[in-house]
């Protein structure tokens, strides 16, 4: 195996808590997998001493890469950056808060060499996380199972092996609005599932608050299910229907008895509930629209400010050093 070589993928925005410790537990799990190895770590924009930590760990570690993109776009962009700039036979995908132990990259491997182009941890537990972030979490998953025409696995985050032919797929797809975890089950090729328990963040506050969440479970389903849509054509055809009922009573029932001016109250409810329908239907339209405009200006998906890669010379000479270990 010691000719086939593994690229580790590891995007931060302001990490500088945990960027060490993390880096040394890597470093372990490295040193005893009979690879060739590179970790290539994204940093997003941080705003903290994250930069300067990189490259103290590139100073002690010549197997380490730093790609610094121009501001913050976001760990789907981060990620996809990795991807173009990494050239292993496989790739791993790692958040930096150690939620995800580095440790999982022996079966990672393990299936990898069996067969299978992508191999992702799937979370049987979840510690530290509250209650509530579970629960939606729980829901998000499975609301976008029933919505999606492929099927995306449950409780599953970006941790996973890729194999080169499953990174060569992603790369060709340049659209703006990624929902990577959709992306990784549209590609197909074989796929096999890890179950690990998910630890509580080592060090610092993570960056997904409710409101991000929210946004990335609205990027998902507009990236991957028309459903929407659909459901807003239904609903705006039901309501017609009932319209046309209702109006139909009404014609019939003055024609027959005559009918007095009344209901102010019941008029305003029914005015107020089919604009408050139209206003849902036309944000739902809107996000498609909106993503639509997005992808037609065409625009590169992120920048590089600047770019350090691993040091071929130092690279060569692995072998030996995996074997010590």
């Amino acid at each position: 195996m010691l000719e086939k070589k593994i690229s580790i993928i590891v995007p931060v925005f302001n990490e500088q808590s945990v960027i060490r410790s993390f880096h040394e537990r890597l470093s372990i799990v490295l040193g005893r997998l009979n690879l060739f190895s590179e970790v290539i770590y994204i940093n997003d924009g941080s705003t903290d001493d994250t930069k300067t930590q990189l490259k103290m760990i590139r100073s002690q570690d010549s197997k380490v890469a730093i790609l610094n993109l121009s501001r913050n776009f976001g760990k789907e962009i981060a990620v996809t950056a990795g991807l173009d700039y990494s050239n292993g036979d496989a790739v791993i995908i790692i958040d930096a808060d150690l939620q995800d132990p580095p440790e999982l990259i022996f079966d990672f491997v393990k299936w990898w060499e069996q067969g299978y182009d992508v191999v992702y941890g799937k979370r049987e537990s979840r510690a530290g996380d509250p209650y509530f972030k579970k629960i939606t979490a729980f829901c998000f998953y499975r609301i976008m199972r029933l919505l999606c025409p492929v099927s995306i696995p449950v409780d599953t985050g970006d941790f996973r092996l890729l194999s080169r032919k499953a990174v060569d797929a992603l790369k060709q797809i340049k659209e703006h609005s990624r929902f990577m975890k959709g992306l990784y089950a549209w590609i197909g090729f074989p796929q096999k599932a890890v179950l690990y328990n998910r630890d509580a963040r080592f060090l610092g506050k993570t960056k997904w608050n409710y409101w991000r969440l929210w946004n990335f479970a609205i990027d998902g389903v507009a990236s991957f299910s028309m459903a929407p849509l659909r459901v807003a054509s239904y609903i705006g055809l039901l309501i017609s229907l009932m319209s046309f009922l209702y109006g139909m009573i009404i014609i019939s029932k003055t024609l027959l008895f005559g009918e007095v001016i009344k209901g102010y109250p019941s008029l305003m409810t029914v005015i107020l509930f089919l604009g408050g329908i139209q206003l849902m239907v036309m944000g739902i339209i809107g996000e498609y629209i909106g993503r639509i405009f997005n992808e037609v200006k065409m625009r590169p998906l992120y920048f590089i400010e600047s770019y350090e890669p691993v040091d071929l010379v130092s690279e060569l000479k692995q072998p030996a050093f995996c074997g010590d270990k």
